[in-house]
């Protein structure tokens, strides 16, 4: 609204200045032609001899003025109209844009900007939308099913107790799904960290894995650890999430009897942690994704997940000024590494 009404004023100015720069000329040029001999004052009356350059004036610096407020009103135009249709949800609305250094350009490239940015979250939500029912609509469907089964009389006890765990297991999916919702949305809004503490990271990292004892033991997983000893001040239930999306990631992903190791490395002013696992990796395309809300490279669902701990993992990292990065092959497993700041308090 500022620039808009800047913009108004900058109008005002330019019309005026047009208005007096041509009566200016255009006063000019009578005396020019009235000290040639060519404008015969005397011949006039004086009255005559006065509107007849202010005429002239009107008329030449309304044309200028005509001529180049469309110029300026043309793409201002195609702005009020765009934004109707913005407010419409018409996201794929473009203006014109015009070259050149000024305000009205600047204007038109952040409007287009705006309109894009509007149509990527407007996409992003659908796809949400779309990947949130669907992960939520299965396990529902898997329960209802299961459920009505148990209603039968005749139903072994052997069927009843498999029906039984497997509306417990995926009860137990839905509400880790809601929590990480709940939970991504809780940081997705944070924008300061609060409640730090100064604490050992090592120790830490070392209970996260031990809570994951019942899956690593099932798959015969071999867990090697190398943790330095380190001290960080941080928030120490936000870092708890990262660990344990990312260790629960790796023994996710991790075949029957497999390795997974975990190192960390202090340095003077950041902490290195690192997580490798043997699985089968992962191919470019899904490099891309991985942080992605919902989003799954294992299209089959063999290994349960709801595509939303790695992106949790990832807006952590970014609450703490820190880096991620991955390095998968197919065939070669998988390693995430983490650096944060120490951030002495």
């Amino acid at each position: 609204m500022n620039r808009i009404r800047s913009l108004n004023i900058t109008m005002v100015i330019l019309v005026f200045c047009i208005m007096m720069s041509a009566g200016f000329l255009t006063g000019l040029c009578f005396f020019f032609l009235y000290i040639i001999g060519l404008y015969p004052i005397p011949r006039l009356t004086p009255a005559f001899s006065i509107l007849v350059p202010l005429f002239a004036c009107s008329v030449i610096g309304t044309s200028i003025s005509a001529v180049l407020s469309e110029k300026i009103l043309n793409p201002l135009n195609q702005l009020i109209k765009a934004t109707k249709a913005i407010s419409t949800g018409d996201f794929s609305v473009r203006v014109e844009e015009i070259e050149g250094p000024s305000e009205i350009a600047d204007l038109l490239a952040n409007f287009n900007h705006m309109a894009e940015e509007l149509g990527s979250i407007e996409l992003f939500r659908n796809d949400f939308i779309d990947n949130y029912s669907h992960e939520f609509k299965t396990p529902i469907v898997s329960i209802r099913g299961f459920a009505r089964q148990l209603q039968n009389e005749n139903l072994p006890p052997e069927k009843r107790k498999e029906f039984t765990d497997i509306i417990v297991s995926e009860s137990e999916r839905l509400a880790n799904m809601s929590s990480n919702i709940l939970l991504l949305s809780k940081f997705e809004n944070q924008q300061f960290i609060t409640e730090q503490t100064k604490y050992e990271l090592d120790e830490q990292i070392r209970n996260s894995v031990i809570l994951f004892e019942k899956q690593w033991s099932a798959k015969n997983l071999d867990i090697s650890l190398d943790l330095a000893p380190a001290k960080i001040y941080a928030n120490a239930e936000m870092l708890s999430h990262l660990w344990i999306n990312l260790i629960d990631n790796a023994i996710k992903y991790s075949p029957e009897n497999g390795h997974i190791t975990i190192r960390t490395v202090e340095t003077s002013d950041e902490i290195q942690f690192r997580i490798s696992n043997d699985g089968e990796g992962m191919d470019d395309n899904t490099m891309k994704h991985i942080f992605d809300k919902f989003y799954q490279g294992d299209r089959s669902h063999a290994a349960q997940g709801s595509g939303i701990g790695l992106s949790i993992v990832k807006r952590i990292v970014e609450l703490c000024e820190g880096e991620i990065s991955v390095e998968s092959k197919l065939g070669q497993g998988t390693s995430f590494s983490v650096k944060l700041p120490k951030n002495k308090g």
